[in-house]
């Protein structure tokens, strides 16, 4: 018998025997039901349009659910149409009313088969489960039109009273918005995002307020996540490199509209400061236009210079404070040779293709000007007051993680560091050292440390300066490389100079014995488990293939950012995990007005149909289920009293 107070707390939601065995039942009944479908997408970088179709799309599985209900009865545009209804009812509805093309019959037909895709994705749930989800000013209307019995000539004029009633009250189109979102809304059960939701895309706020209106979501965070975050903590370098960053891809709509970030302050400077300098190393990348804030090419060229050389000074400050990280040799800025104009970098001295640096001085090139100094005080204000940003990095840290053990699968963005024997990797800190899962979970808690601890407070600021070797650091899970070349790529002409070289992980990750070296690591089953990561594109142009390690390892990173899709060949996967099998969508460039169903492909069949009992939350529900039983027990033995709710 569990502890006799614990019972009692359970007999307040449960006061009597009839009400534990109720809830017992139903929570057996439950485990009887397949799994719901989970979703997995990697590396959105703040392509919100593309990112919200595949949503609200189901990765296309809405499409197909469309054409196994109506594929012999309705053609293939009346499909479509169909389609495009439940992904944008609001836009939809919209649009046929203006033309109208929203007649008695259309409501009265559009109804019937939105009510059929509906009982198709609410099959695999409970009952009560789909109540939960129903829109309350038409619940009722709709629990009914879901469980009509076709049989019973009764129950089928029943359900065509209610067809006309709605319509003829007029909510006909308010009911079919409400359908096409609960639809979507059974459609994903749960959704992951395996990191960096920011940088290079227009708008990455928008992305954030559509997770955070979704049901169920975790995240793993990514290094360009781990910069935002590492910037709303007041982190200066983290600030400079968001800055950097959406500057040199254009994605002055995310600053200004998005998060109110003022940068008049920053083109001002800059403007004045490099003047007479093109700077032509620092011309932005326009994968998209800004649609609130235009600014010419050649002064946000001048921004980009501007910001990217206070970013060099103060990262070398932090490693200067750090000397722990061992990134002496990326302090670039003091290994220039300001007379020959040459920088050295490992043993060889390289010309540098831009020697215009009116701030800084060669003697202490480390040290900000004045004016440097009041702009990074000023901007660093913006991010630290910044009420949506910290309203979005403070949903990062409640939803998310550096890594998630969900029914049996890994999820991390990057890497776990490795040696190249094999063995983990470790880090020291405070005079212990680190691999692995411990690691992990010590790298985790000293993100939370940088944003939760107190300002002063000794241990947050070495937690701050920590966020800034997260975003590049050679041991930086979320990195994975053994160095960033940003000044190589503006300096050097040389390409060699700036090749990222990956952490061993990558070479060993795609061996089957290494993926299960990981998997024991984090107390998984070899059975049936796999790693989940993004982070590294797949080049499927280039013949490469996301399933890795004989089928234990997926990385879904296939560019969804326009920046890859020109190296990978397609716009990223979702991987799709459903009761069945685990299947990857392979996503087309997105493409407004048009098709954008990916291609669905199954990668792997389940053994046997996979059940609530089988997964993590049916775990849980069992050890309810045992609660409830001894709660039931203790009544009949008479050691708790019911209580009457009369």
């Amino acid at each position: 018998m569990r502890d006799l107070d614990y019972l009692k707390l359970m007999a307040r939601e449960y006061p009597t025997m009839e009400s534990a065995a109720s809830e017992m039942i139903n929570l057996t009944a439950i485990c009887g039901l397949p799994k719901g479908t989970e979703y997995f997408f990697s590396d959105l970088h703040g392509e919100y349009e593309a990112f919200i179709h595949l949503l609200r799309s189901s990765s296309g599985v809405i499409r197909s659910k469309i054409e196994e209900t109506f594929g012999n009865i309705i053609p293939e545009e009346d499909q479509v149409q169909l389609a495009n209804l439940i992904y944008y009812p609001d836009k939809v509805m919209n649009k046929m009313r203006r033309e109208g093309k929203d007649s008695l019959d259309w409501q009265r037909i559009t109804l019937y088969r939105l009510v059929q895709i509906c009982k198709e994705v609410s099959s695999k749930y409970s009952r009560s489960k789909v109540r939960k989800k129903l829109p309350q000013e038409f619940g009722y209307a709709i629990d009914e039109l879901l469980h009509v019995d076709y049989t019973d000539e009764n129950k089928k004029l029943y359900y065509s009273e209610i067809i006309h009633a709605i319509i003829d009250s007029g909510i006909a189109g308010k009911f079919i918005v409400a359908l096409c979102e609960l639809i979507q809304n059974l459609t994903i059960d749960n959704l992951h995002i395996i990191g960096d939701i920011f940088d290079r895309g227009p708008r990455a706020d928008i992305i954030m307020e559509e997770l955070m209106h979704f049901h169920d979501v975790d995240i793993q965070w990514g290094n360009h996540d781990i910069s935002w975050m590492g910037a709303a903590t007041g982190n200066l370098a983290c600030i400079c490199n968001v800055l950097r960053i959406a500057i040199s891809y254009n994605s002055f709509d995310v600053l200004e509209d998005g998060y109110g970030i003022n940068l008049r302050p920053l083109s001002m400077f800059a403007a004045n400061v490099y003047r007479n300098d093109a700077c032509k190393r620092f011309i932005p990348h326009i994968l998209d236009e800004n649609i609130y804030d235009m600014v010419d090419p050649g002064l946000a060229a001048k921004m980009h210079k501007a910001i990217a050389v206070i970013q060099f000074k103060v990262e070398g400050q932090i490693i200067r404070r750090n000397p722990g990280y061992e990134m002496n040799d990326r302090i670039l800025l003091e290994k220039i040779d300001y007379d020959k104009g040459t920088v050295r970098i490992g043993e060889t001295d390289y010309p540098m293709l831009d020697m215009n640096f009116p701030t800084i001085d060669p003697k202490d090139p480390l040290k900000l000007t004045q004016e440097e100094e009041e702009l990074i005080q000023t901007l660093a204000m913006s991010f630290q007051h910044n009420k949506l940003l910290h309203k979005h990095v403070k949903f990062l840290y409640a939803n998310g993680g550096l890594y998630k053990c969900y029914n049996s699968n890994l999820l991390y963005h990057g890497c776990i560091p490795m040696k190249e024997d094999g063995s983990f990797d470790s880090m020291s800190f405070h005079g212990k050292s680190y691999a692995g899962k411990e690691l992990m979970d010590y790298i985790e808690q000293r993100i939370k440390d940088a944003y939760f601890l107190r300002e002063g407070d000794a241990e947050k600021e070495d937690a701050r300066d920590f966020m800034w070797y997260l975003w590049c650091g050679a041991k930086s899970p979320v990195f994975g490389k053994d160095k960033m070349t940003a000044f190589e790529h503006y300096f050097v002409a040389d390409k060699a100079v700036g090749k990222e070289t990956f952490s061993p992980y990558y070479k060993l990750s795609v061996k089957e014995e290494y993926c299960n070296k990981i998997l024991e690591e984090f107390d998984l089953p070899l059975q049936g488990s796999h790693i989940i990561n993004g982070h590294v594109p797949v080049k499927i142009k280039d013949g490469e293939s996301p399933v890795k390690a004989n089928g234990k390892l997926f990385i879904i990173d296939g560019g969804l950012s326009k920046a890859y899709q020109s190296k990978t060949g397609i716009a990223g996967y979702t991987l799709i995990y459903n009761s069945r099998h685990l299947a990857l969508a392979e996503h087309k460039p997105f493409q407004k007005e048009q098709e954008n169903t990916p291609r669905v492909q199954i990668v792997e069949k389940m053994q046997n149909r996979v059940m609530v009992a089988d997964t993590d939350r049916g775990r849980e529900l069992k050890e309810q289920i045992r609660d409830l039983k001894e709660l039931v027990e203790a009544y009949r033995s008479g050691l708790l009293k019911e209580k009457d709710g009369r």
